[in-house]
């Protein structure tokens, strides 16, 4: 008999940038684990997540695609309560939308800078404050926050991103230490270099830069597949993570443990 403790059965969850790439997996494995699931994007990638939603529907769950940039505050509070009326609650919001911009730190320029901060920091607070609006007069939540191994560690060529991901890290905290006396759990999930479509395009070095690389810091010795993050998505999901909150769990094929 599978654990009950990770059933997601009738949950709602949303999740950001969820036409491609990580979005695209946690969005199709909450709804394997049980949840209705809302998917989000950009106008560019609003193709993208309607084929995500019928993959969802497929599973025989419920879903719906929604036009959300995260760096408009209006589009974030308008699509959250279209979500809210349309399934009639929200239990889980995953932060997945983000950015990266890879480039030396004298080239970063203010709109590059503001670009980063506002798409995964801004972002990410806005949707959590519009998502918690819900939440505490249901009295439960899930929020799971997409940050990054180089929240924790830093890498070269990519002083926005970590300050960014090392923003939501420490975000996550905060929201948990406010939110949990009403029975919502903010986390976070850090995962190493997954093989993307937004990463292969931030990407430009050589497949021999690549490699050294990922012999220099990376044990599992490949990039990481998006549905490796799924597992714990649904754990951060569920009923199970009652007591687990204002964790940031790495899943990173071993870079932070070298």
């Amino acid at each position: 008999m599978p654990y009950s403790g990770l059933n997601l059965d009738g949950m709602v969850a949303l999740v950001t940038g969820s036409g491609r790439g990580i979005g695209e997996a946690l969005a199709v494995g909450l709804a394997q684990a049980g949840a209705d699931v809302a998917v989000s994007d950009l106008p560019a990638g609003m193709a993208e997540a309607s084929g995500v939603q019928a993959r969802i529907e497929d599973l025989g769950r419920r879903s719906a695609a929604y036009q959300m940039d995260v760096q408009i505050i209006e589009e974030i509070n308008t699509g959250i309560v279209r979500v809210v009326e349309e399934f009639g609650r929200l239990d889980i919001l995953v932060n997945n939308a983000g950015i990266r911009r890879r480039q030396a730190a004298v080239e970063v320029t203010e709109e590059d800078w503001d670009a980063v901060i506002s798409t995964n920091l801004k972002g990410t607070f806005f949707c959590s404050q519009a998502a918690a609006r819900h939440m505490i007069p249901q009295g439960y939540g899930r929020i799971i926050n997409i940050a990054s191994q180089l929240a924790v560690v830093a890498g070269e060529n990519r002083a926005a991103y970590c300050a960014s991901k090392g923003g939501v890290a420490s975000l996550t905290q905060v929201l948990a230490l406010e939110w949990i006396q009403h029975g919502i759990t903010v986390n976070a999930i850090g995962p190493g270099p997954t093989e993307t479509p937004g990463l292969l395009a931030a990407d430009s070095r050589s497949p021999e830069e690549l490699d050294q690389d990922l012999t220099a810091h990376m044990p599992l010795g490949r990039r990481m597949r998006p549905e490796e993050l799924v597992g714990a998505a649904v754990y951060l999901a569920s009923p199970s993570a009652g007591a687990t909150t204002g964790h940031l769990l790495i899943v990173d094929g071993g870079w932070t443990a070298r």
